[in-house]
């Protein structure tokens, strides 16, 4: 069975509430509530379900708008970052999406928005119905705050900030961390499959909440197995590996492995991807059990230091929570 690369791309959700982002202001969300649209599960739609309000819908939904002006929200970033890429999803808003969206964003340590000076990130653009809007963006700037505009009113399912974190800001220390932690800036390189669960799961803090809260493959019909290229923070002295399949019991993993390298952070993704087949092992190939915290000493790199991560998963299934402790490269 050969599978297409999934690329992630070292890109991290920032808006997502696990780096803890939240929404400290909007103008109305009369319809739906306006934290609905961070929410890091896809949109659904609950066919003949109303609220005191009217129809409820899974994202932010304002009220008819009757007088000059346009709604807006302003979401504080758990975490300051670089934004590469978003997603204005308007899932399911069919008749009652916008008919326009912009973003702004600002980077303050102060929550007083009356005092920003908001720089445009993304321009008006067309939003149509039921659909993701996926815009590129090209800066070096950080922000803590954004400003989504949506002209007049309307309703937004999801809004995805793609980017990663600001190393000034994260100020690690050079002691014994979980090197792939979102929280600490670990990302996602690429996997080869993610049908039921999102592999960015995996390096949320945490205990899983349910099955969907981790990553896993599809059913496997053939040869070979699933894996997943993670970039951790740069570390050494790598002590203990943990992998835990925690709500997988009919569905987890026989075995796992875990290999490793210390690359240049300009080393292209494809090569990466080709080379990983070559990497030293971190952990061999181990028994994993269902509904488990399975917990490795490192036995075999010791002296290395390490950036990436490929945790190989036979013949396929799902885990849902991947952590690995070291002390930080300066």
């Amino acid at each position: 069975m050969k599978n297409k690369i999934i690329y992630k791309n070292n890109l991290i959700d920032l808006a997502s509430p696990i780096l803890g982002s939240k929404i400290i202001f909007k103008t109305d969300d009369f319809f739906a509530s306006a934290n609905r649209i961070l929410n890091p599960s896809p949109p659904i739609f609950k066919e003949g379900l109303f609220d005191k309000n009217g129809k409820w819908m899974d994202g932010w939904e304002s009220r008819r708008k009757r007088t000059v002006g346009h709604d807006y929200l302003v979401i504080k970033l758990g975490k300051p970052g670089n934004i590469n890429k978003i997603d204005f999803d308007t899932s399911y808003f069919n008749g009652n999406q916008p008919t326009m969206v912009s973003l702004e964003g600002y980077n303050s340590k102060s929550d007083k928005i009356k005092n920003f000076k908001w720089k445009k990130i993304v321009g008006k653009i067309k939003t149509k119905a039921n659909k993701h809007h996926l815009v590129n963006v090209k800066s070096n700037l950080i922000y803590t705050h954004l400003k989504l505009n949506i002209f007049p009113d309307g309703g937004i399912a999801r809004i995805r900030l793609y980017g990663s974190l600001s190393q000034k800001n994260l100020k690690l220390k050079n002691k014994k961390i979980n090197l792939a932690s979102i929280l600490n800036g670990a990302s996602i390189v690429a996997c080869n499959n993610e049908h039921f669960g999102k592999t960015e799961n995996i390096i949320a803090p945490g205990k899983a909440k349910n099955m969907g809260d981790g990553w896993e493959t599809r059913r496997r019909r053939g040869k070979g197995f699933d894996w997943v290229i993670l970039n951790t923070v740069n570390g050494k002295e790598i002590s203990d590996i943990e992998v835990s399949t925690h709500h997988f019991k009919g569905n987890y993993p026989s075995f796992c492995s875990v290999q490793a390298a210390y690359l240049s952070k300009k080393t292209n993704n494809k090569k990466i991807i080709k080379n990983s087949t070559k990497w030293n092992f971190l952990l061999k190939k181990s028994n994993l059990s269902a509904n488990k915290s399975h917990k490795f000493k490192n036995k075999l790199m010791k002296k290395n230091k390490v950036n990436y991560i490929k945790i190989n998963i036979f013949p396929d299934g799902g885990i849902s929570r991947f952590r690995m402790y070291g002390k930080v490269v300066k």
